[in-house]
């Protein structure tokens, strides 16, 4: 079944009372779902009602950090039923193919025992013939403690993550357990569902504010310090049409804080400095840069650290979106030219989450530069610069990075993998590179 965790807004969700995590929209119910267990005539006996964010009962219920999961059980027993307990659980699991799933979430609330008084006051031994409904409640706690490293530590709650061919998943589920007893098969009804944590970037900088609310130019880093990271500068050398030496140095900006929602723009901003007017033409081209964003998946046992083993089976790496860029506004002159660029960052790509077992990192790198008559010398086998960068599922309060990359520049390319030869590490066979929703 399809799910709507690529959606960087989710419909409005009436969250637990005083919750300061709930989105400004979050202001009706989206969708109740339910499912049912048949006995062998077709007669639905038991039921489990869920209300979420989700738009339409079609898709899997979905929640946000924070949210209350709000439904109920029903019963409608034709005959006496010698249960145990009837309880509800939310659970939560990391998965690595060929390997038992690791829970990190387990709540459990249970609704009826022998013990239990009904609504009119009495207790029974087993439940007869009749209709019951039992209303519940369960909130979504922010964290979790799970063990990393031989050591139990707290850990934000990750979001779903489910895609064609993964080596590793993170699922979510409620069920209704109707409990019966030993040797007694429990009856079990359980439905999937999303988990969205919300995060957010902080502010950019007043003035890539205002570009952004008044679609005006971005002010590079020269006239805007505050709200650009500047990576090193980069000597690139090499020989222009096998006849001379050429030497040009790059500088490579990107908007602060270096964190970008889901369904924005990654504002960059690329600066060519040289003595030869013909090599800096050549390198400060669009379809010379080679600037992409890449994806990294660990699932090991030390998912959690930066070194993740980045030469394992555990690491996988794709590339999601190449960079554009085109000429800043009248700031090129003799000795430099300026590129504005950015990358376009999908709704359906992932969140970044480092959780145990189970990590999703971004990076920027640069490439080679590809001009024609132009020739890397010394020659240049990896990235020239790399710069990791998170991901949010929610936009800057009251903010959003637009796209300002002009028609001509704005090219979509479809294919990364077949081109650079995605895949580093990992084994080929569980990965899909497709960068899509969960499905």
């Amino acid at each position: 079944m399809d799910d709507i965790e690529g959606d960087h807004e989710l419909p409005g969700y009436t969250p637990r009372a005083g919750s300061s995590l709930a989105p400004q929209n979050a202001l009706t119910r989206g969708s109740e779902h339910t499912i049912s267990l048949e006995d062998s005539k077709g007669h639905k006996w038991l039921l489990l009602s869920v209300k979420s964010r989700s738009p339409t009962p079609e898709f899997w219920p979905a929640f946000c950090s924070g949210d209350l999961i709000s439904g109920s059980v029903t019963m409608d027993i034709l005959k006496p039923e010698s249960s145990k307990a009837i309880v509800v659980t939310v659970t939560a699991a990391t998965t690595l193919i060929g390997q038992e799933g690791h829970e990190f979430l387990v709540i459990e609330k249970e609704l009826w025992t022998p013990a239990t008084t009904l609504p009119d006051g009495s207790t029974v031994p087993k439940l007869g013939k009749g209709h019951y409904t039992w209303p519940f409640e369960i909130t979504l706690p922010n964290e979790t403690e799970v063990l990393d490293c031989k050591e139990k530590k707290k850990f934000p709650l990750p979001p779903s993550f489910t895609e064609r061919a993964s080596p590793a998943y993170i699922n979510y589920k409620i069920a209704v357990i109707v409990k019966r007893g030993v040797l007694k098969v429990n009856h079990t009804l359980t439905t999937d569902f999303t988990y969205v944590p919300i995060t957010k970037p902080e502010l950019p900088s007043s003035m890539l504010q205002k570009a952004c609310k008044e679609n005006i130019p971005f002010v590079g880093p020269e006239g805007d310090p505050e709200g650009w990271h500047i990576l090193p500068p980069v000597a690139i050398t090499g020989t222009l049409f096998g006849a001379k030496r050429a030497n040009v140095d790059f500088s490579l900006a990107l908007a602060k804080p270096l964190t970008y929602a889901r369904g924005s723009a990654m504002p960059l901003w690329l600066t060519f400095t040289g003595t030869d007017e013909q090599a800096l033409d050549l390198l400060a081209n669009h379809q010379a840069i080679r600037v992409f964003l890449k994806r990294s998946l660990a699932t090991g046992s030390d998912a959690t650290s930066e070194h993740a083993g980045k030469h394992s089976d555990n690491f996988f790496v794709e590339i999601t979106a190449r960079a554009v860029f085109w000429p800043a506004r009248g700031t090129s002159t003799t000795g430099k030219r300026l590129l504005q660029g950015e990358v376009n960052l999908k709704k359906t790509f992932k969140q970044s989450v480092v959780f145990p077992r189970f990590a999703v990192r971004y990076h920027l790198e640069v490439h080679p530069f590809e001009a024609i008559g132009f020739v890397h010398a010394p020659a240049v086998s990896g990235p020239l610069l790399t710069q990791p960068v998170n991901l949010t599922s929610f936009h800057a309060t009251g903010i959003v990075m637009r796209s300002f990359a002009p028609s001509e520049y704005a090219e979509e390319i479809e294919n990364f993998n077949n081109s650079v030869g995605l895949l580093e590490n990992g084994n080929q066979r569980f990965y899909h590179h497709g960068g899509s929703g969960i499905s």
